[in-house]
């Protein structure tokens, strides 16, 4: 029988910490951007490549959350962080809180059950693709990674403006 949960383990680690085929992972994506880049806005109107970080911390947060039986909701430190800049221990910080976050969300995912993978997330949850809700937990797993990597391909090009 095929391992779901190993599967999503790797996917979400691949995602994070690295060893993906697609490119760098997140946490690849910001170990070469100091604090001054890291609070930057190369795009007008855009989030900073920390305020980025910090949202992907966010959902991990949520996803973790909702593992352990929580109803669906927005994350509780909110959707996007307020944005100020970032000193070099704090930079630091948020970049060891992506790899907590992602270590905590994976110790509950090595025991989640298989046999709930197929189980809708929340109690009747309607879909509502923006909030992640009225899926099954392994589209929900699937949807984190995804939204993990995104978001690494999003400080890539970040930091390559900023370089310009």
């Amino acid at each position: 029988m095929y391992d779901h949960i190993s599967w999503l383990r790797g996917e979400l680690s691949r995602s994070v910490f690295g060893g993906a085929w697609h490119g760098p992972s997140l946490l690849e994506a910001l170990a070469e951007i100091g604090p001054h880049d890291a609070s930057a806005v190369a795009i007008p109107g855009a989030h900073s490549i920390r305020d980025i970080a910090l949202h992907a911390v966010a959902w991990m947060e949520e996803v973790q959350r909702r593992l352990t039986g929580a109803e669906p909701g927005m994350p509780t430190r909110g959707d996007w962080p307020e944005g100020t800049t970032a000193t070099a221990e704090e930079w630091n910080a948020v970049r060891e809180l992506v790899a907590h976050t992602a270590t905590a969300l994976d110790a509950d995912l090595s025991v989640f059950p298989a046999a709930r993978l197929s189980d809708y997330v929340g109690q009747g949850a309607m879909h509502d693709a923006p909030l992640g809700t009225g899926v099954t937990y392994i589209v929900m797993l699937n949807g984190v990674v995804q939204h993990n990597v995104y978001h690494a391909g999003q400080i890539v090009l970040m930091a390559r403006a900023l370089r310009r």
